[in-house]
């Protein structure tokens, strides 16, 4: 399932890992867009970030292989 939107502040479970990540940016290169990920945890400052393909469906926007954590995505 989608959300309306992605947006920077956002956190997004792994589902192969169950770690949290928090989308830092967002961006086009041409007809994509990429989420730029970064954990959600104290290992955050030492660790690359990961950029992800934002896939477009029906019901909105999701990231491949996450899972959005926060309850209401009313307003995002």
């Amino acid at each position: 399932m989608g959300v309306k939107s992605i947006q920077p502040g956002q956190v997004w479970r792994s589902d192969g890992t169950g770690k949290n990540f928090l989308v830092t940016k967002l961006y086009t290169e041409v007809f994509s867009q990429y989420a730029i990920l970064r954990p959600a945890d104290s290992s955050a400052s030492t660790t690359d970030t990961m950029r992800v393909k934002v896939a477009k469906t029906g019901d909105g926007a999701t990231l491949p292989g996450y899972t959005f954590t926060q309850d209401s995505d009313q307003g995002f």
